[in-house]
């Protein structure tokens, strides 16, 4: 099969964009949160979790801090309790609380609008930077690439690049600006209700058409 040239590339991509904002118009990020703090913290605690269990989490840690001071001034022991159940709690916690004290320190308390003064945050990489700026601030600097956006992003065939910056930056030209907050929603709603690592829905797939993987048999994790 010969390589796909970059303007074959780029109209499947827009193709494929269109199917999944039909398919998903109301894909939103589905981590709770009331305030951008709350969107930082829960993002920094998703990591190698689900956001079901985080969701179950921050409905009593928010209710018991409720700013950055709050966080920063909280024992360190009690905040591990707290989030326990998300797993890495110990690293979590820590960073938790490293970074709301960076808060109250350099920006009054408030989380920041920049991706460079959000990575130099404790426990904040550019995935979670992402997540901040795009959901709490809509503002699209990247897109963001967890584990869904990086197993569709193989199989739908955009990229063969496995680091998560690399396939972010792949993808950037492929998507209006204006939708790279939304085409991670509508990559990780496909990847929960539709092309899962087990077992695919190719037959009922929306953008099966587009993809070169569609039917295809897959291990866990591809």
């Amino acid at each position: 099969m010969p390589r796909e040239t970059a303007q074959a590339l780029a109209t499947r991509t827009r193709d494929i964009t269109a199917g999944l904002r039909a398919a998903y118009p109301n894909a939103h990020c589905e981590l709770n949160f009331a305030n951008p703090l709350q969107l930082l913290i829960a993002t920094i605690l998703s990591a190698q979790c689900t956001d079901k269990r985080v969701n179950l989490v921050t409905a009593e840690l928010f209710a018991k801090y409720r700013s950055a001071q709050d966080f920063a001034d909280v024992d360190l022991a009690e905040l591990e309790r707290a989030v326990k159940t998300t797993g890495f709690f110990r690293n979590k916690a820590k960073n938790i609380q490293a970074c709301c004290r960076t808060l109250v320190a350099k920006h009054g308390g408030a989380v920041p609008r920049t991706m460079d003064e959000l990575t130099a945050l404790d426990g904040v990489g550019r995935k979670t930077a992402n997540v901040v700026l795009g959901n709490a601030f809509g503002i699209n600097v990247g897109i963001v690439v967890d584990t869904h956006v990086t197993r569709l992003a193989h199989r739908l065939g955009l990229t063969r690049l496995t680091d998560a910056v690399k396939i972010e930056h792949a993808l950037l030209p492929l998507v209006p600006r204006a939708d790279w907050t939304r085409f991670s929603h509508w990559l990780i709603w496909h990847g929960r209700r539709r092309c899962g690592a087990r077992k695919p829905d190719c037959d009922g797939c929306e953008i099966a058409k587009l993809c070169p993987s569609a039917g295809k048999a897959f291990q866990a994790g591809r």
